[in-house]
């Protein structure tokens, strides 16, 4: 790949950095089973969705919106979906966007106000990371899953001055790690203090809760609370659905400069993820991968108690080796590195989905555990 032009000299400088650290990305085909997607309940391809899709087409459904949800763009899909995933999740309302990385960015950007505090766990999505940058509030890190360090943050921000409203934001199922967060506790410390929560459940939607709403189910529809659910995942389809309360809806429309001059998503895709709804409400699928999840847990030798299990081996070289062989073998698996995960915490994010059956799940472990021979592997477990 030649990549060597006058004109970007600066950007070739980089890519050449990043070539002499190991670190340049590359796409990459999908290869052998399926251990590395987020297609959690495999509907990306499933009969259902295909169907709902054809149906949706047969109907005239256009694919293409033509325009923002301001102008032209606004379909009556659009609404049907909002409605849908309102009742569904038993949120106020419910906003769609066209990705969630789209989304956590709108949220982060528009909503925290000059003056105000935002609290985010050190390992939440690079998209809030980049909303934060874009919005007017000051933010803090605090140290991953600890109650008393959002708690110590809140005291000390407050007993400096700061007056401001105050926002917690975390994933509910974190996507690296696949631990879960201190709902509860941080539930508590938001009424405390009179915060509010901005829940990121991508991870989690459609594979836990009552019919697959998630681990913070049981806080939706509180007037604090605001949740994030990408329709990339689990559900199978694009966008995600920004749910909490009335206020917050509006205010995106009118503010939200993500939402305000983007072309609107597919009316076909709004289409699909009704369809994916009514599909991840019925159980069968969640006990389906839950068998999954045993037969690693059996396979592997730890549990996380999610769907995500990573592999941690520290050394990059060595990850995206094992990662390699791995994927030789017939198992798309893939290897994670900094920036993405902290240095020395490299690792193989092992993602079960029910596009691979048990036997692939056993044959996996099989194969690891005869790459890495007899050393012994970091693996990370619920805290």
């Amino acid at each position: 790949m030649n990549t060597d032009n006058p004109f970007f000299d600066a950007q070739t400088a980089d890519l050449n950095r990043l070539a002499s650290q190991s670190r340049r990305r590359n796409l990459s085909q999908q290869v052998g089973v399926d251990f590395a997607s987020n297609d959690y309940l495999g509907l990306a391809a499933s009969g259902q969705l295909a169907q709902a899709a054809s149906e949706a087409i047969r109907q005239g459904l256009p694919v293409g919106s033509g325009g923002s949800r301001l102008l032209r763009g606004n379909h009556p899909e659009h609404e049907l979906l909002e409605s849908d995933a309102t009742a569904h999740f038993g949120s106020e309302s419910a906003l769609y966007f066209s990705s969630g990385f789209a989304a956590n960015g709108a949220l982060m950007a528009a909503l925290p106000q000059r003056g105000d505090l935002v609290i985010y766990d050190e390992l939440v999505h690079a998209s809030a990371h980049d909303g934060m940058r874009l919005g007017r509030a000051e933010f803090v890190p605090v140290r991953h899953n600890d109650p008393q360090a959002f708690e110590l943050a809140i005291t000390s921000w407050r007993s400096s001055g700061g007056t401001g409203r105050i926002w917690i934001a975390v994933e509910t199922l974190y996507s690296m790690d696949g631990d879960r967060a201190p709902l509860d506790d941080l539930a508590a410390i938001a009424e405390r203090h009179e915060a509010i929560l901005l829940l990121d459940e991508a991870h989690a939607t459609g594979v836990f809760g009552p019919s697959g709403r998630g681990l913070a189910a049981h806080l939706e529809g509180a007037p604090n609370v605001i949740t994030l659910r990408t329709c990339g995942k689990a559900l199978g389809c694009e966008g995600a659905l920004v749910c909490g309360p009335e206020v917050v809806r509006e205010f995106l429309i009118n503010r939200a400069r993500g939402f305000i001059f983007s072309t609107a998503p597919s009316p076909l895709m709004a289409a699909c993820t009704r369809a994916a709804l009514k599909l991840t409400a019925d159980d069968s699928l969640r006990d389906a991968l839950r068998a999954r999840i045993t037969a690693a847990e059996q396979a592997l030798g730890f549990s996380t108690g999610s769907q995500i299990m990573p592999v941690v081996l520290g050394d990059e070289a060595r990850t995206m080796a094992v990662a390699a062989k791995l994927q030789q073998a017939g198992f798309d698996v893939r290897g994670i590195r900094p920036p993405t995960v902290p240095e020395g915490s490299s690792r193989l994010r092992l993602s079960l989905t029910l596009n691979a059956s048990q036997n692939d799940i056993e044959a996996l472990g099989e194969r690891l555990s005869h790459i890495l021979g007899t050393e012994e592997a970091t693996c990370l477990a619920t805290s």
